[in-house]
Protein backbone atom coordinates (compact mmCIF):
# COMPACT_ATOMS: atom_id res chain seq x y z
CA UNK A 1 0.00 0.00 0.00
CA UNK A 2 1.39 3.14 -0.79
CA UNK A 3 0.82 6.30 1.54
CA UNK A 4 -1.33 8.00 -1.15
CA UNK A 5 -4.06 4.90 -0.78
CA UNK A 6 -5.28 5.74 2.26
CA UNK A 7 -5.56 9.37 1.33
CA UNK A 8 -7.03 8.81 -1.72
CA UNK A 9 -10.29 6.97 0.22
CA UNK A 10 -10.66 9.85 2.65
CA UNK A 11 -11.15 12.64 -0.37
CA UNK A 12 -14.35 14.88 0.47
CA UNK A 13 -17.59 13.41 -1.73
CA UNK A 14 -17.78 16.92 -3.55
CA UNK A 15 -14.40 17.61 -3.80
CA UNK A 16 -13.50 19.51 -7.36
CA UNK A 17 -17.48 20.57 -6.88
CA UNK A 18 -17.78 24.78 -7.13
CA UNK A 19 -20.80 26.07 -5.90
CA UNK A 20 -21.57 30.11 -6.05
CA UNK A 21 -23.75 30.72 -3.52
CA UNK A 22 -25.83 33.81 -4.04
CA UNK A 23 -28.06 33.10 -1.85
CA UNK A 24 -29.16 34.90 1.85
CA UNK A 25 -30.81 33.98 4.93
CA UNK A 26 -31.43 30.49 5.53
CA UNK A 27 -33.06 27.85 2.81
CA UNK A 28 -29.97 28.90 0.24
CA UNK A 29 -27.34 29.30 2.86
CA UNK A 30 -28.03 26.26 4.42
CA UNK A 31 -28.24 24.10 1.45
CA UNK A 32 -24.52 25.70 0.43
CA UNK A 33 -23.64 24.61 3.72
CA UNK A 34 -24.64 20.63 3.10
CA UNK A 35 -22.81 21.02 -0.12
CA UNK A 36 -19.50 22.27 2.48
CA UNK A 37 -19.39 19.95 4.83
CA UNK A 38 -19.24 17.26 1.65
CA UNK A 39 -16.33 18.94 0.34
CA UNK A 40 -17.55 21.19 -2.62
CA UNK A 41 -16.00 24.61 -2.01
CA UNK A 42 -18.57 27.23 -1.95
CA UNK A 43 -18.16 30.80 -2.74
CA UNK A 44 -20.43 33.08 -0.78
CA UNK A 45 -21.53 36.49 -2.90
CA UNK A 46 -23.26 38.92 -1.17
CA UNK A 47 -24.34 42.08 -1.95
CA UNK A 48 -21.74 44.93 -0.35
CA UNK A 49 -24.11 45.61 2.80
CA UNK A 50 -23.68 41.95 3.44
CA UNK A 51 -26.49 39.27 4.59
CA UNK A 52 -29.08 39.83 7.06
CA UNK A 53 -28.59 37.06 8.61
CA UNK A 54 -25.53 38.06 9.96
CA UNK A 55 -28.06 40.78 12.16
CA UNK A 56 -30.20 38.38 13.22
CA UNK A 57 -30.11 35.94 15.98
CA UNK A 58 -27.60 35.82 19.00
CA UNK A 59 -24.27 36.46 19.19
CA UNK A 60 -21.21 35.07 20.96
CA UNK A 61 -19.36 38.26 22.96
CA UNK A 62 -16.95 39.93 20.67
CA UNK A 63 -18.52 38.58 17.53
CA UNK A 64 -19.75 41.03 14.94
CA UNK A 65 -21.93 39.11 13.41
CA UNK A 66 -24.72 36.38 14.94
CA UNK A 67 -23.78 32.69 15.69
CA UNK A 68 -25.96 31.00 13.35
CA UNK A 69 -24.86 33.04 10.45
CA UNK A 70 -21.07 32.13 11.46
CA UNK A 71 -21.78 28.66 11.83
CA UNK A 72 -23.95 27.91 8.84
CA UNK A 73 -21.25 29.95 6.54
CA UNK A 74 -17.67 29.76 8.23
CA UNK A 75 -16.81 27.27 5.61
CA UNK A 76 -17.69 29.40 2.71
CA UNK A 77 -15.30 31.97 1.32
CA UNK A 78 -17.28 35.15 1.41
CA UNK A 79 -17.27 38.58 -0.92
CA UNK A 80 -19.57 41.38 -1.10
CA UNK A 81 -20.04 42.22 -4.38
CA UNK A 82 -22.20 44.69 -6.43
CA UNK A 83 -23.09 43.08 -9.42
CA UNK A 84 -25.41 45.65 -10.77
CA UNK A 85 -21.25 47.39 -11.47
CA UNK A 86 -19.37 46.45 -14.54
CA UNK A 87 -16.51 45.60 -11.91
CA UNK A 88 -19.16 43.46 -10.02
CA UNK A 89 -20.40 41.64 -12.79
CA UNK A 90 -17.22 40.96 -14.07
CA UNK A 91 -16.02 39.48 -11.28
CA UNK A 92 -19.02 37.16 -10.77
CA UNK A 93 -18.67 36.14 -14.35
CA UNK A 94 -15.04 35.14 -13.94
CA UNK A 95 -15.88 32.41 -11.34
CA UNK A 96 -19.14 31.43 -13.54
CA UNK A 97 -17.12 29.83 -15.93
CA UNK A 98 -15.25 27.84 -13.70
CA UNK A 99 -18.17 26.77 -11.00
CA UNK A 100 -20.15 23.51 -11.44
CA UNK A 101 -23.35 25.39 -9.66
CA UNK A 102 -24.84 28.72 -8.84
CA UNK A 103 -27.70 28.95 -5.95
CA UNK A 104 -30.10 31.59 -5.89
CA UNK A 105 -33.06 32.48 -3.76
CA UNK A 106 -34.44 36.31 -5.25
CA UNK A 107 -37.22 36.57 -6.43
CA UNK A 108 -38.26 35.34 -9.90
CA UNK A 109 -36.66 37.94 -12.56
CA UNK A 110 -34.30 39.11 -10.50
CA UNK A 111 -31.23 37.54 -12.03
CA UNK A 112 -32.52 38.61 -15.26
CA UNK A 113 -32.97 41.97 -14.46
CA UNK A 114 -28.70 42.13 -13.99
CA UNK A 115 -28.54 40.33 -16.76
CA UNK A 116 -27.13 36.89 -14.67
CA UNK A 117 -30.35 34.40 -15.99
CA UNK A 118 -29.33 30.82 -16.90
CA UNK A 119 -29.65 32.09 -20.62
CA UNK A 120 -26.63 34.45 -19.88
CA UNK A 121 -24.79 32.21 -17.08
CA UNK A 122 -24.94 29.57 -19.73
CA UNK A 123 -23.56 31.42 -23.06
CA UNK A 124 -20.60 31.82 -19.97
CA UNK A 125 -20.65 28.16 -18.94
CA UNK A 126 -23.00 25.51 -20.83
CA UNK A 127 -22.71 23.26 -17.96
CA UNK A 128 -23.43 25.52 -15.16
CA UNK A 129 -26.49 24.33 -12.54
CA UNK A 130 -28.57 27.16 -11.40
CA UNK A 131 -30.59 26.18 -8.88
CA UNK A 132 -33.65 28.78 -8.09
CA UNK A 133 -35.04 28.77 -4.74
CA UNK A 134 -38.15 30.65 -4.36
CA UNK A 135 -41.64 30.26 -2.24
CA UNK A 136 -43.95 29.65 -4.68
CA UNK A 137 -41.90 29.18 -7.94
CA UNK A 138 -40.26 31.00 -10.98
CA UNK A 139 -44.10 31.14 -12.54
CA UNK A 140 -47.66 30.62 -12.02
CA UNK A 141 -49.95 33.02 -10.34
CA UNK A 142 -47.77 33.68 -7.15
CA UNK A 143 -44.37 34.16 -8.49
CA UNK A 144 -43.88 37.57 -7.34
CA UNK A 145 -45.68 37.07 -4.02
CA UNK A 146 -43.41 37.94 -0.66
CA UNK A 147 -43.73 35.32 1.93
CA UNK A 148 -41.65 33.13 4.74
CA UNK A 149 -41.95 29.50 6.27
CA UNK A 150 -44.92 30.31 7.84
CA UNK A 151 -46.70 31.24 4.92
CA UNK A 152 -45.28 28.49 2.80
CA UNK A 153 -46.38 25.88 5.18
CA UNK A 154 -50.21 27.49 5.58
CA UNK A 155 -50.84 27.43 1.96
CA UNK A 156 -48.78 23.35 1.83
CA UNK A 157 -51.58 22.49 4.20
CA UNK A 158 -49.10 21.80 6.66
CA UNK A 159 -49.70 24.10 9.37
CA UNK A 160 -53.74 23.26 9.24
CA UNK A 161 -52.49 19.63 10.67
CA UNK A 162 -50.06 20.78 13.55
CA UNK A 163 -51.14 21.11 16.93
CA UNK A 164 -54.02 19.66 19.66
CA UNK A 165 -57.07 18.67 18.91
CA UNK A 166 -59.10 21.56 19.04
CA UNK A 167 -56.55 24.03 19.37
CA UNK A 168 -54.94 26.75 16.96
CA UNK A 169 -52.40 25.86 14.25
CA UNK A 170 -48.88 26.33 15.90
CA UNK A 171 -45.74 26.81 15.11
CA UNK A 172 -43.18 25.06 15.24
CA UNK A 173 -39.21 26.31 16.02
CA UNK A 174 -38.03 24.19 13.10
CA UNK A 175 -37.98 25.81 10.09
CA UNK A 176 -39.64 22.87 7.64
CA UNK A 177 -40.39 24.95 4.47
CA UNK A 178 -36.95 26.81 4.08
CA UNK A 179 -34.96 23.56 5.82
CA UNK A 180 -36.68 20.25 3.95
CA UNK A 181 -38.68 22.11 1.31
CA UNK A 182 -35.90 24.76 0.64
CA UNK A 183 -31.83 23.88 1.85
CA UNK A 184 -32.66 19.60 1.85
CA UNK A 185 -33.79 19.95 -2.07
CA UNK A 186 -31.47 22.67 -3.15
CA UNK A 187 -28.71 20.71 -2.08
CA UNK A 188 -30.19 17.06 -3.48
CA UNK A 189 -30.73 19.11 -6.73
CA UNK A 190 -27.48 20.65 -6.78
CA UNK A 191 -25.84 17.60 -6.55
CA UNK A 192 -27.82 15.35 -9.01
CA UNK A 193 -27.99 18.37 -11.65
CA UNK A 194 -24.38 18.71 -11.35
CA UNK A 195 -23.89 15.01 -11.89
CA UNK A 196 -26.36 14.94 -14.82
CA UNK A 197 -24.03 18.36 -16.55
CA UNK A 198 -20.99 16.53 -16.12
CA UNK A 199 -22.06 13.39 -17.74
CA UNK A 200 -23.79 14.95 -20.54
CA UNK A 201 -22.07 18.38 -20.64
CA UNK A 202 -25.75 20.12 -20.59
CA UNK A 203 -26.86 22.33 -17.23
CA UNK A 204 -29.65 22.82 -16.06
CA UNK A 205 -31.99 25.47 -14.49
CA UNK A 206 -33.96 24.22 -11.30
CA UNK A 207 -36.94 25.75 -10.29
CA UNK A 208 -37.50 24.53 -6.64
CA UNK A 209 -40.92 25.89 -4.51
CA UNK A 210 -40.73 25.55 -1.12
CA UNK A 211 -44.32 25.26 -0.81
CA UNK A 212 -44.75 22.57 -2.98
CA UNK A 213 -41.68 20.67 -1.42
CA UNK A 214 -43.24 20.84 1.39
CA UNK A 215 -46.50 19.91 0.35
CA UNK A 216 -44.94 17.11 -1.31
CA UNK A 217 -43.84 15.48 1.95
CA UNK A 218 -47.34 16.15 3.36
CA UNK A 219 -47.60 12.11 2.98
CA UNK A 220 -50.65 10.94 5.45
CA UNK A 221 -53.06 14.01 5.05
CA UNK A 222 -52.44 13.95 1.12
CA UNK A 223 -53.40 10.63 0.76
CA UNK A 224 -56.29 10.54 2.68
CA UNK A 225 -57.70 13.59 1.11
CA UNK A 226 -56.70 12.21 -2.84
CA UNK A 227 -58.72 9.09 -1.36
CA UNK A 228 -61.15 10.53 0.12
CA UNK A 229 -61.54 14.21 -0.11
CA UNK A 230 -60.84 14.73 3.54
CA UNK A 231 -58.17 15.05 6.17
CA UNK A 232 -58.03 13.95 9.91
CA UNK A 233 -58.86 17.37 12.23
CA UNK A 234 -55.66 18.79 13.87
CA UNK A 235 -54.41 16.73 16.73
CA UNK A 236 -56.98 13.64 15.81
CA UNK A 237 -54.91 11.66 12.95
CA UNK A 238 -53.02 8.52 13.49
CA UNK A 239 -49.71 10.43 13.77
CA UNK A 240 -51.24 13.88 15.45
CA UNK A 241 -52.01 12.36 19.05
CA UNK A 242 -55.78 10.66 17.76
CA UNK A 243 -54.65 7.14 19.16
CA UNK A 244 -53.22 6.04 22.68
CA UNK A 245 -50.37 4.54 21.45
CA UNK A 246 -48.60 7.46 19.93
CA UNK A 247 -48.67 10.91 21.25
CA UNK A 248 -47.36 13.50 24.04
CA UNK A 249 -47.71 12.28 27.58
CA UNK A 250 -47.20 14.95 30.23
CA UNK A 251 -45.47 13.98 33.33
CA UNK A 252 -45.07 14.67 37.57
CA UNK A 253 -42.67 17.30 36.72
CA UNK A 254 -44.42 18.87 34.22
CA UNK A 255 -41.98 17.76 31.68
CA UNK A 256 -43.16 15.27 28.78
CA UNK A 257 -42.82 11.84 27.24
CA UNK A 258 -42.54 10.98 23.66
CA UNK A 259 -44.63 7.98 22.91
CA UNK A 260 -44.45 6.38 19.91
CA UNK A 261 -45.49 2.68 20.56
CA UNK A 262 -47.34 2.57 16.92
CA UNK A 263 -46.38 -1.02 15.68
CA UNK A 264 -48.65 -3.73 18.44
CA UNK A 265 -45.83 -5.11 19.81
CA UNK A 266 -43.92 -1.94 21.25
CA UNK A 267 -47.42 -1.05 22.63
CA UNK A 268 -47.68 -4.64 24.31
CA UNK A 269 -43.87 -4.06 25.65
CA UNK A 270 -45.59 -0.85 27.05
CA UNK A 271 -48.31 -2.00 29.39
CA UNK A 272 -46.66 -5.19 30.20
CA UNK A 273 -43.61 -2.47 31.45
CA UNK A 274 -46.44 0.19 33.67
CA UNK A 275 -48.25 -2.95 34.99
CA UNK A 276 -51.46 -2.01 33.07
CA UNK A 277 -51.67 -4.95 30.53
CA UNK A 278 -55.61 -3.95 30.38
CA UNK A 279 -54.95 -1.36 27.70
CA UNK A 280 -53.22 -4.12 25.24
CA UNK A 281 -56.57 -4.05 23.48
CA UNK A 282 -56.76 -0.14 23.06
CA UNK A 283 -53.51 0.65 21.00
CA UNK A 284 -54.89 2.41 18.19
CA UNK A 285 -58.38 2.54 19.66
CA UNK A 286 -60.42 5.86 19.01
CA UNK A 287 -63.49 7.76 19.90
CA UNK A 288 -64.36 7.30 23.78
CA UNK A 289 -62.28 3.63 23.72
CA UNK A 290 -59.61 5.80 22.41
CA UNK A 291 -60.09 8.82 24.89
CA UNK A 292 -60.42 6.55 28.14
CA UNK A 293 -57.33 4.48 27.49
CA UNK A 294 -55.25 8.17 26.58
CA UNK A 295 -56.39 9.00 29.72
CA UNK A 296 -55.61 5.70 31.39
CA UNK A 297 -52.57 5.85 30.59
CA UNK A 298 -51.70 10.14 30.98
CA UNK A 299 -52.72 9.28 34.80
CA UNK A 300 -49.59 5.81 34.73
CA UNK A 301 -47.59 8.63 33.59
CA UNK A 302 -48.06 11.90 35.66
CA UNK A 303 -47.08 9.51 38.59
CA UNK A 304 -43.13 9.88 38.30
CA UNK A 305 -40.52 12.68 36.56
CA UNK A 306 -39.68 12.45 33.39
CA UNK A 307 -35.92 11.43 33.39
CA UNK A 308 -37.49 8.65 36.04
CA UNK A 309 -39.75 7.51 33.53
CA UNK A 310 -36.84 7.56 31.24
CA UNK A 311 -34.93 5.60 33.30
CA UNK A 312 -37.67 3.00 33.79
CA UNK A 313 -38.30 2.96 30.08
CA UNK A 314 -34.26 2.44 29.07
CA UNK A 315 -33.98 -0.90 29.53
CA UNK A 316 -37.61 -1.53 27.38
CA UNK A 317 -37.66 -1.81 23.81
CA UNK A 318 -40.64 0.18 23.70
CA UNK A 319 -39.76 3.36 21.93
CA UNK A 320 -40.35 6.03 24.93
CA UNK A 321 -38.26 8.75 24.86
CA UNK A 322 -38.13 12.12 27.37
CA UNK A 323 -38.62 15.36 25.12
CA UNK A 324 -35.57 17.41 25.50
CA UNK A 325 -35.17 21.35 25.49
CA UNK A 326 -32.32 22.05 22.82
CA UNK A 327 -30.17 22.85 25.43
CA UNK A 328 -30.58 19.08 27.01
CA UNK A 329 -29.44 17.76 23.90
CA UNK A 330 -25.88 19.32 24.04
CA UNK A 331 -25.66 16.87 26.38
CA UNK A 332 -27.46 13.31 25.57
CA UNK A 333 -25.04 10.45 24.98
CA UNK A 334 -26.45 10.10 21.39
CA UNK A 335 -25.27 13.07 20.24
CA UNK A 336 -21.97 12.91 22.37
CA UNK A 337 -21.14 9.66 22.00
CA UNK A 338 -21.69 10.37 18.20
CA UNK A 339 -19.72 13.75 18.17
CA UNK A 340 -22.42 15.05 16.58
CA UNK A 341 -21.06 18.71 17.44
CA UNK A 342 -17.79 19.71 16.39
CA UNK A 343 -15.25 20.95 18.32
CA UNK A 344 -13.84 24.26 18.34
CA UNK A 345 -10.62 23.19 16.45
CA UNK A 346 -13.46 21.90 13.87
CA UNK A 347 -14.92 25.28 13.56
CA UNK A 348 -17.40 24.58 15.96
CA UNK A 349 -19.55 24.52 18.15
CA UNK A 350 -22.02 23.18 15.31
CA UNK A 351 -23.64 20.14 13.99
CA UNK A 352 -21.72 18.53 12.00
CA UNK A 353 -22.54 16.98 8.87
CA UNK A 354 -25.83 13.80 9.67
CA UNK A 355 -24.64 12.27 6.66
CA UNK A 356 -21.74 9.51 7.85
CA UNK A 357 -20.09 8.47 5.29
CA UNK A 358 -17.60 5.51 5.18
CA UNK A 359 -15.69 4.57 1.85
CA UNK A 360 -13.55 1.44 1.59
Amino acid sequence: MTETEPQKRTLPLLGGMTVLDLSLLLPGPMAAWHLAELGARVIKVEPPQGDDAARMGVRRAGDATSFFYRSINGRKEIHRIDLKSEEGRAWFEARLREADAVIEGFRPGVLERLGLGFEAMRRLNPRIVLVSISGYGQDGPMAQAAGHDINYLALAGVLHQTGTAGGPPAQCNLQIADLLGGALHAALATVAAVHAARRDGVGAHVDLSMTEASWAHLVFPLAQALVEGRSEPRGEGLLTGGVPCYGVYETADGRHLAVGALEEKFWVRLCEAIGRPDLVPFHRAVGEEGVKAKAELAAVLRTRTRDEWAAFFAPHDCCVTPVLAPEETLEHPLFRERKALKAAEEGGPWPRSPLRVRRG
